[in-house]
């Protein structure tokens, strides 16, 4: 039987949970739908949350709400889901790539204040930045907070890793280094709603702004009519939006599961910390851990020190999937893929990131994983490596 590298944990109650949705007046837009919102705001200290139907709805939604178009720019990692780019390309827009810090997986905040310069000087500075919160580790967000104020850009943080994880003594989600920060609610995620993400904010026409777009771009506030109202009936279209909410039963699982996530995060902490000491006389390295971060560890990536291994990156992968050892690799980078090839990216820009996919695994690590498992893919690692 395979360990996968991810597991949702549902439990009696989210399950009851659910089954009282279905038998309510509301399975859709109902009560649940604000209180998840509410939940999350309060949990991550922002003044706003935004539910969706995925957290590249959220992506989306976030670009139109920063105005991103056509003639714009969005840069963001390349070591990261294809969700974090295509978002600007559904706007219309351009999209280009920051080089990552390896031993992170993070985007380098060196390396953006040196591609920040040369666009200062080429007239193509980026109209948002979206760092990724790889593996539940918060990028470096003070610094490229900085670098926004010296360059005008916004900022969008792809949290869709790392709810529940802490940068500088702050929940991940308090926005106060962005304007926007997006999380992702699919199974494998730290909470899961089935399907579903969140878009938090601090301001309050942002937030106005998605909430209209996941639903069509309609209101029926009258505060934001742009004509005499008809009759109680009346509502107005004003953009064009989408149909990207999210259903009440998916917000009573996700409530549900909130209410475990501090739980769930110390336990990921847990094992990964047992990780580093099993791991610790074998020829990997951890991705470190910067002193500013308190990781919600969504997932564990070694990187092989290649010269110290007896076989290939892709011999030590296959290995361990053959023997039962659910591994994934998080992630190709974007310029890899025949899509964005197509645009002329190419790896020698990216040295960065081109090591980090030479050598990353993404070992299983999920709150229900015990430790005698743990030290089955340990014991299997350690087999084709030493």
């Amino acid at each position: 039987m395979t360990i996968p590298y991810g597991r949702q944990d549902v439990t009696a109650e989210d399950i009851a949970a659910v089954v009282e949705v279905l038998g309510s007046d509301w399975l859709t837009q109902g009560p649940r739908v604000p209180e998840f919102e509410k939940s999350v705001a309060r949990y991550c200290g922002s003044r706003h949350a935004v539910a969706v139907n995925s957290a590249t709805s959220a992506l989306h939604l976030a670009c139109l709400a920063l105005g991103v178009g056509p003639g714009d720019v969005v840069w963001t990692t390349p070591i990261t889901f294809v969700a974090s780019a295509n978002c600007a390309l559904y706007c219309g827009a351009g999209i280009d790539f920051v080089d990552i810090d390896p031993r992170t997986g993070n985007l380098c905040p060196e390396a953006l204040a040196r591609k920040l310069a040369h666009a200062e000087n080429a007239g193509t500075l980026p109209k948002v930045v979206i760092p990724v919160h790889l593996c539940g580790q918060s990028c470096e967000m003070k610094a490229i907070h900085a670098l926004s104020k010296r360059y005008g850009f916004h900022i969008i943080e792809d949290a869709s890793h790392a709810i529940g994880g802490r940068y500088r003594g702050g929940p991940i989600g308090c926005c106060l280094y962005s304007d926007i920060t997006v999380f992702s609610f699919h199974p494998v995620k730290i909470i899961t709603t089935g399907e579903g993400g969140m878009a938090v904010a601090n301001d309050t026409g942002l937030a106005r702004k998605m909430a209209r777009m996941r639903s069509h771009g309609i209101t029926r506030d009258p505060a934001e009519m742009r004509g005499p109202s008809d009759g109680p009936w009346y509502y107005e279209q004003l953009d064009l939006g989408f149909n990207y909410r999210m259903t009440d039963l998916q917000a009573a699982l996700g409530i549900s599961q909130l209410g475990r996530l501090d739980r769930y995060v110390a336990r990921r902490q847990e094992l990964a910390r047992r990780y580093d000491r099993l791991l610790a006389d074998l020829p990997v390295q951890p991705l470190w851990q910067h002193p500013d971060c308190q990781s919600s560890w969504h997932l564990y990536v070694i990187r092989l020190r290649i010269d110290d291994v007896g076989s290939s990156h892709r011999e030590v992968f296959t290995f361990l999937r053959n023997h039962g050892i659910g591994v994934q690799l998080h992630y190709i980078p974007l310029y890899r893929q025949p899509y964005y090839q197509g645009m002329g990216f190419a790896g020698e820009q990216y040295p960065g990131a081109e090591r980090y996919y030479a050598e990353a695994i993404t070992l299983p690590l999920f709150p229900t994983l015990t430790e005698a498992e743990q030290n089955e893919i340990v014991d299997t690692l350690y087999r084709i490596i030493m």
